[in-house]
């Protein structure tokens, strides 16, 4: 009974998290029509957000496009179809191991950071003291965030791909053998603009989920450092569980009428 006690209370807060990151997109929504004065913070969000992260993100892909390749390359050495190794590698990370991965790094590396600053403004009542003068906590902390986002992560999903192709090219070139010219020819042939889109769609979905999971997280804080702790790891665990909830839901919904047809690299 303890074991179900406990996985009981995780679905109840996820749950209760996702409401609350609702709310808060509504919100934030509403003055994202018109975000005055908020250039400069989404500027330096923007660094946070999409900069910073890029170290993290290039090994993450670069390694991950390296197994793919080495992987489905050894597989399809099996049925001389050696060939398709590029297209493979080209579509699994622009539809899948980029968006995904990308999101997962940015939700540990910049979703856990957002839950922790807010958090700790929260425990140490400066949010209060904001409202006190008067200036709106969403509008001043949510907003930036929000904004820096969702044009960090799509765009980072794009750079993810660039770099795991690449990175599966070196694979096929100095360990399976396959020429250049093939390995190209064949992300030519196989890989469609729209995947790309595709991804780049995931990215924006998955930015929304980890804002919204990190700042109901840090607003919901309490308890002092001990409280900033147990939001920052909720931030990071509930933000990696509903972007794979969401990479399915995605694929289920827009998959058909997004990919069925559409235009080659």
């Amino acid at each position: 009974m303890g074991l179900l006690d406990d996985v009981g209370r995780t679905m109840l807060d996820a749950v209760e998290t996702s409401g609350r990151g609702a709310i808060l997109l509504a919100r934030a929504a509403r003055h994202m029509v018109r975000p005055r004065g908020t250039f400069g913070r989404i500027m330096e969000q923007e660094f946070v957000c999409g900069v910073c992260s890029i170290p993290v993100v290039a090994i993450t892909a670069l390694f991950s496009g390296m197994v793919i390749s080495g992987q489905v390359g050894l597989a399809l050495r099996q049925f001389d179809a050696l060939s398709t190794v590029g297209g493979v590698t080209g579509i699994t990370m622009c539809r899948e191991l980029g968006p995904v991965l990308t999101a997962v790094v940015v939700a540990g590396f910049v979703g856990g950071g957002m839950a922790s600053a807010i958090a700790t403004m929260k425990v140490n009542e400066e949010i209060d003291a904001l409202e006190v003068m008067s200036i709106d906590p969403v509008r001043y902390l949510v907003v930036p965030r929000l904004a820096a986002m969702v044009v960090g992560v799509p765009l980072l999903t794009v750079f993810a791909d660039a770099v795991g192709i690449w990175g599966g090219w070196m694979v096929g070139r100095y360990t399976l053998g396959i020429p250049d010219a093939e390995f190209l020819r064949s992300c030519r042939e196989m890989l469609m603009v729209k995947d790309v889109w595709f991804g780049m769609f995931k990215g924006l979905v998955f930015s929304i989920i980890i804002t919204m999971v990190a700042c109901a997280q840090g607003f919901a804080a309490e308890g002092g450092p001990e409280g900033v702790g147990r939001a920052t790891m909720k931030s990071v665990v509930y933000s990696s569980l509903l972007i794979l909830i969401a990479n399915y839901l995605v694929f289920s919904l827009v998959w058909r009428p997004f990919l069925d047809e559409g235009v080659r690299m």
